[in-house]
C-alpha cells in the first residue's frame, strides 16, 4: 500500500467542492454514514465531515495547501471527534468499529480499513 499516493489535484475547471471520502460504520447504533469533502477556499483545501444529523466534527488537519496523502487522510478520518461544544439540538453519534470505506480519490482507502475491520473480526 502506498501510503504517500497523493492525488495531484481535487478541484478542476470550476469545481470548488469535492467527495473525498464516504464512510460507514455498520457496527453503531443506527449504521452512521459519514462525508468528508473537501473545499478550495481562500487558496487552501478545507476539509469538512458531514452526517445525516448535522453533527460538527472536529477533523485533523482541518486545512491544506496541497491534497492530503493516503497517510494523512487515514490519519483524518481514524482522528475525526465529535465536537461536543455544539451538539445542541443534534444526535450525539457513536462511532463503533472500523468504517467501510468508499473513495474515487484514494482507492486503497477501501483495503485499508478493510484490512482492520478483518484483524478485528468485523468481516
Amino acid at each position: 500500500m502506498n501510503f504517500l499516493f497523493r492525488p495531484a489535484t481535487y478541484f478542476y475547471e470550476g469545481i470548488t467542492s469535492v467527495l473525498l471520502a464516504r464512510l460507514h460504520y455498520p457496527e453503531s447504533t443506527w449504521g452512521e454514514q459519514i462525508s468528508i469533502y473537501a473545499h478550495d477556499l481562500d487558496q487552501k483545501i478545507q476539509f469538512e465531515a458531514v452526517d445525516f444529523y448535522g453533527n460538527d466534527y472536529l477533523l485533523y488537519p482541518s486545512s491544506s495547501e496541497e491534497p492530503l496523502t493516503l497517510e494523512d487522510l487515514i490519519y483524518l478520518i481514524e482522528g475525526m471527534q465529535l465536537n461536543k461544544d455544539s451538539c445542541e439540538g443534534t444526535m450525539e453519534l457513536v462511532l463503533d468499529g472500523f468504517p467501510e470505506t468508499e473513495s474515487d480519490w484514494y482507492p486503497e482507502l477501501k483495503n485499508y480499513f478493510g484490512a482492520k475491520r478483518k484483524q478485528v473480526g468485523l468481516d
